[in-house]
């Protein structure tokens, strides 16, 4: 099906939008956010910075310890999914592979740029982990804004991908609750209806 030729401008519009943010943040001379970006943006790879976020919630007690849990099955969902399955779709290049910019101070990913798998798994955790500990969500959120921007700040994605990502991640952070606590809610009617009928 041949795609309409407004819907193809406006197409090449948001491109060149993302584009244009994306020179924009580079074109600030900002050396010390980037060494503190640069570092953010390292500890996130792996979902590491998650792991320790987890591993901190978990000592603080048994509802944060769930929560954590939470958090890193909805990092693993969203991973396999980013990876195996979206990724393969749009084949967006990388920002310094179109010859724009260097990096700042971290690797660039072999892989294509649409979306931002940091972003997803930031999304991720703080989405399932937040719902599963409220106290928690605005701290979690904040966090993974921060690790989105430094995927944009350090030079290895646009905007445009990181939104992407935090949408991917959200929504399979939020799954990820309601499914556990559909799951919880079942097993407690199944407990009660068993107590009941002995």
């Amino acid at each position: 099906m041949e795609i309409p030729p407004r819907l193809r401008q406006a197409g090449r519009e948001v491109i060149e939008l993302d584009r244009a943010v994306y020179a924009a943040v580079h074109a600030t001379p900002t050396p010390q956010i980037d060494r503190a970006l640069a570092r953010v943006s390292r500890a996130a790879d792996r979902s590491v910075l998650w792991m320790g976020v987890a591993a901190a919630m978990a000592a603080t007690g048994p509802r944060r310890r769930r929560a954590a849990m939470l958090g890193m099955v909805a990092v693993g969902a969203t991973s396999a999914t980013v990876n195996l399955l979206v990724k393969q779709g749009p084949k967006r290049r990388r920002p310094s592979l179109e010859g724009s910019v260097r990096t700042h101070g971290v690797r660039m990913p072999a892989s294509h740029s649409w979306p931002s798998g940091h972003t997803a798994s930031a999304f991720a955790f703080s989405t399932a982990a937040g719902a599963a500990a409220p106290e928690l969500d605005t701290a979690l959120r904040l966090a993974a804004t921060v690790v989105a921007y430094s995927r944009v700040h350090t030079g290895v994605h646009y905007a445009g991908d990181v939104m992407a990502g935090a949408f991917i991640g959200a929504s399979m952070g939020s799954t990820t609750f309601h499914l556990a606590r559909a799951v919880a809610r079942r097993r407690a009617d199944g407990g009660s209806r068993f107590i009941h009928s002995g």
